[in-house]
């Protein structure tokens, strides 16, 4: 994409809600080999709006943890249009703890609205589930690189955004409510979606200037959509090369500049 191209942030929201916009489960046959899928919490259940597994990123086994999004409305509701329940969080955690046992980095990808907010959820302990996502990914002792591939809305999102570099392709979005939420409690009107998408400093230029992303990955003219597989490469290139640098320090060294990533956010001098 032409760098003098500026795009506002609610064409990047349109951009990335397209409905052929490549989801994780055409990223995963382009990235990774040998993928081997594992369900289940060990508490509740499955839940099928969080994939997870094992598999290879040049040869180097990792563990990939995922926020699915469906192309068609048959697939949403298979994955409940991307909202997690907290068994998808417990599983997304029982998985990162296995990876820490046998020393596999963690791979996350965020593509989500936000958590599922229904009341068997929040009866489930959602809230509780999202908390301890973020306390013990902090302190996991393996490599962890997040990446936002489209939407990474809410607290559903930062759940799986503790990590130590954070990546977003070039059109996503990263924030901690959706522009329709945040029109709703600010302005009482979810119809000014697009006046708070606009001013809520939620694209990824925003997030790397602001220090919460380090890196944008490039996208297509006119977005992922337009070339999958090309976005795919620059996605493995980012990958591969924030792996290497972060298996290269000991483990100690990076839980230290995890901890210094996220305590430099919101940092300002007057």
């Amino acid at each position: 994409m032409d760098e003098k191209t500026i795009i506002a942030p609610y064409d990047r929201l349109k951009i990335i809600r397209n409905k052929d916009r490549p989801t994780i489960r055409d990223y995963l046959p382009l990235i990774f080999t040998d993928f081997y899928e594992l369900h289940g919490d060990r508490f509740h259940g499955d839940d099928k709006a969080i994939l997870g597994g094992i598999g290879r990123l040049e040869g180097i086994p990792v563990t990939i943890i995922a926020e699915v999004k469906g192309r068609d409305v048959y697939e949403n509701k298979e994955v409940n249009f991307a909202m997690p329940h907290p068994e998808g969080y417990r599983k997304a955690l029982r998985l990162a703890h296995q990876a820490e046992k046998f020393h596999r980095p963690v791979i996350c990808f965020i593509d989500t609205p936000g958590a599922y907010c229904g009341v068997g959820a929040e009866k489930r302990g959602q809230g509780e589930a999202i908390a301890r996502s973020l306390y013990e990914f902090m302190t996991l002792r393996t490599p962890v690189i997040s990446v936002v591939l489209g939407e990474g809305g809410s607290g559903g999102a930062l759940a799986l955004g503790v990590c130590d570099e954070l990546a977003m392709l070039e059109n996503a979005v990263y924030s901690v409510i959706s522009p329709r939420g945040f029109a709703s409690i600010l302005w009482k009107d979810a119809n000014r979606e697009e006046e708070a998408c606009n001013i809520m400093k939620i694209t990824a230029e925003d997030a790397v200037s602001l220090g919460v992303a380090e890196q944008i990955i490039p996208e297509p003219e006119g977005g992922a959509h337009n070339d999958p597989e090309t976005t795919a490469e620059n996605i493995s290139e980012f990958l591969s090369k924030s792996l290497k640098d972060k298996m290269t320090k000991s483990i100690d060294e990076l839980l230290k500049s995890r901890y210094n990533k996220f305590r430099k956010i919101g940092e300002f001098s007057e």
